[in-house]
């Protein structure tokens, strides 16, 4: 049975080298506040290590944990799947690779991390737990690459995903939207920050773009382009953040 969570992204991991300064940048852009849990086996490296929450009001949609040796510093958002086993398989099969195999969150679910064809890394998760989706912390994700066609196939397939051309202001885009019809991503052309692989990169809301936007520009972000999926609307900056990481800024 599909779950009412299944196809929607329902986390976001930081992966940070800075804690500290992370958590400095997304307070100031965003006014999130941050809770410390001690996980005695902590899912990314084992052991006993400190997990950050990252909340908007009472709303807890992210996490802040130092990077992975394996990984690079970076944003992951995770999709809700019926069957990460299950989806990790096809997702091999589907072009993508797989760079850790479904392993237990505990208290939280089942996840898996992987690449999708083009290189850009996305987790998947079978949540344990009754929250319902979290949606305060982040608009539509982005998916960001250098000019190759969205895998639309390997995201159909993967989380039935479906994609709808869309006239930008200045180029064409493409809207993805998760199986209940509600848009999820969008797909723009441009160079990715490592210049290799497409990236996803979420939406953080803001209070007042604008100033978001100078704040994080005097903590260490650097503009990278900007997004409107009309010309009506206003454009959306997207950024580097201080630890390199891609993000977009959303009014909330």
């Amino acid at each position: 049975m599909i779950g009412t969570r299944t196809g929607r992204i329902v986390w976001h991991d930081l992966f940070t080298g800075n804690r500290k300064r992370s958590m400095a940048f997304y307070q100031r852009l965003a006014n999130w506040r941050y809770v410390t849990e001690h996980a005695t086996d902590f899912a990314w490296g084992g052991g006993e290590k400190d997990y950050v929450l990252a909340l908007s009001g009472d709303e807890a949609g992210a996490g802040l944990s130092e990077t992975p040796p394996e990984l690079t510093n970076g944003w992951i958002a995770y999709v809700e799947v019926d069957d990460v086993d299950a989806a990790t398989t096809d997702a091999e099969t589907l072009g993508g690779t797989i760079l850790r195999q479904p392993f237990e969150v505990p208290g939280v679910g089942r996840n898996a991390l992987l690449r999708d064809p083009h290189g850009a890394l996305i987790g998947i998760s079978l949540s344990r737990h009754d929250f319902p989706a979290p949606g305060r912390q982040f608009g539509v994700e982005i998916y960001l690459s250098d000019g190759s066609a969205f895998p639309a196939e390997f995201y159909a397939q993967l989380f039935g995903w479906k994609t709808v051309p869309a006239q930008t202001a200045k180029k064409v885009g493409t809207v993805i939207s998760g199986p209940s019809g509600a848009p999820v991503a969008v797909h723009l052309v441009g160079e990715p920050p490592d210049g290799k692989h497409a990236v996803w990169m979420p939406s953080v809301k803001v209070a007042q773009r604008d100033a978001a936007l100078r704040d994080a520009e005097k903590l260490g972000a650097m503009a990278i382009g900007q997004m409107a999926l009309t010309s009506a609307q206003q454009h959306y900056p997207l950024l580097c953040g201080p630890d390199g990481e891609a993000i977009c800024l959303q009014e909330a």
